[in-house]
């Protein structure tokens, strides 16, 4: 990111500007477009939302006054509005990529279906796509990644959001010749499997959070797409399935994540893991096999080694985003993105007794949640991953709870283009 407010500035300097759009204003849309409005040399230029009212108040909050906004029902009129300055509000996604001035599109929705659409429009009409939309990612990513670099333009995900804050930290550690054992993240949720968003309901209307939304957090799934991103930008692989999620605080990092054979809980290193306690940061484990870099590590206080934890306290969510798409455009780089096909997979299981002839939900709902596993192995069991789940698809055999859901057991929705995305992505990688 060095260097990005200077040439900002210059870009303000010069009176132009990179123009944005960001399809979902729900609490993270909504800080973002705030965001923007501080930076120099970038513009909200339109907001997408299935309710326009919220679309209209992540402007509001934003200080933009009520007659500067102008609501579009087609591109025709969102370029018009666009021309003449105003900040365009809209319920149609195709808006957020098919308008003249956008430079770059931003899926702040959650939904792998909505993060699909928008990530193919992009493609197709030449305009940069940044997904904060994790889930869209891990089970299509490999694919419009492709369908980007063929394109010309840039797919990536979010800095900020906490694969893309960990993938800063392994870039910088591997930049310097440190051995990368374990990436991870901090988990603030206790794990709670038969969560739903019934029985969260009252919290997440206290904290201001779809029920969905926290349900997806509290029940792991959250934290098994986040890992699973991870996994497939570095190659890294969960030590077991679900990852070890042990408890512990920063200064434990480096004794804890040492081989069994060293004292520590791994079978092996390059692994991806979470950690109970060390939330909202992210950190990685870097060793060095050379003495003197050794006794430069302990005099700089990082420890006796042979491990060393490198740790960021925070990440900033949809707050760092728009710095994402500021590399897209003017330096052609990405945050994180897959280093190939799948190298991980959030494979779905049931999170109650299923009945054959029911249909499902998705992340976040009442019927399933996902869980890490290497994607050899999703391959070998014929594991379903949960990105394609919808509610229509169609359970055939009864699943008992905690029963990992495979192809066979189900149909899945035809109709849907993450499911359509995904066939093309299992016949090239």
């Amino acid at each position: 990111m060095l260097g990005l407010n200077y040439k900002l500035r210059e870009l303000e300097e010069k009176g132009k500007r990179i123009n944005i759009s960001v399809v979902g204003a729900g609490q993270m849309g909504k800080g973002m477009v705030s965001q923007i409005m501080l930076m120099k040399g970038v513009t909200p230029s339109a907001v997408v939302d299935i309710n326009l009212e919220s679309a209209k108040d992540a402007y509001l909050s934003a200080g933009v006054s009520e007659d500067n906004i102008a609501v579009a029902n087609s591109v025709a009129e969102a370029n018009k509005y666009m021309e003449q300055g105003k900040f365009i509000v809209t319920q149609d996604s195709e808006i957020a990529s098919k308008c003249n001035l956008v430079d770059v599109a931003i899926d702040a929705t959650g939904v792998p279906e909505v993060g699909a659409k928008v990530a193919i429009d992009a493609i197709n009409n030449k305009k940069h796509i940044v997904m904060l939309n994790v889930e869209t990612d891990v089970c299509i990513g490999p694919i419009l990644k492709k369908l980007a670099d063929n394109a010309g333009v840039v797919y990536t995900g979010s800095a900020g959001d906490e694969p893309g804050a960990v993938k800063e930290l392994y870039d910088f550690a591997d930049s310097m010749g440190f051995d990368v054992n374990v990436v991870g993240k901090g988990k603030n949720n206790k794990l709670d499997f038969d969560c739903n968003p019934d029985t969260v309901k009252e919290e997440a209307i206290r904290r201001g959070v779809s029920p969905h939304m926290l349900t997806s957090f509290k029940d792991g799934t959250k934290t098994m797409v986040e890992l699973t991103c991870m996994s497939n930008a570095t190659g890294y692989l969960p030590d077991i399935r679900g990852s070890h999620g042990a408890s512990a605080v920063v200064k434990d990092l480096p004794e804890l994540f040492r081989l069994k054979s060293e004292g520590g809980i791994l079978t092996r290193n390059k692994t991806v893991e979470f950690v109970n306690g060390v939330a909202p940061g992210v950190f990685v484990i870097v060793s060095s096999k050379l003495p003197a870099v050794r006794a430069e590590m302990e005099y700089l206080s990082m420890g006796k080694g042979p491990n060393y934890v490198l740790y960021r306290p925070y990440h900033l969510c949809s707050l760092e985003t728009p710095l994402s798409a500021v590399r897209c455009v003017l330096d052609q780089q990405s945050t994180i993105v897959p280093i190939g096909g799948p190298v991980s997979e959030v494979i779905t299981l049931a999170k109650i007794d299923l009945k054959a002839g029911q249909t499902l939900d998705g992340i976040g709902g009442y019927t399933v949640y996902g869980t890490i596993e290497s994607a050899k192995i999703a391959k070998e069991i014929n594991a379903v991953p949960l990105g394609l789940i919808n509610r229509k698809t169609l359970l055939k055999v009864n699943v008992k709870k905690g029963e990992v859901i495979t192809y066979d057991m189900i149909d899945l929705d035809g109709s849907s283009l993450v499911v359509q995305l995904r066939a093309l992505q299992d016949r090239f990688f």
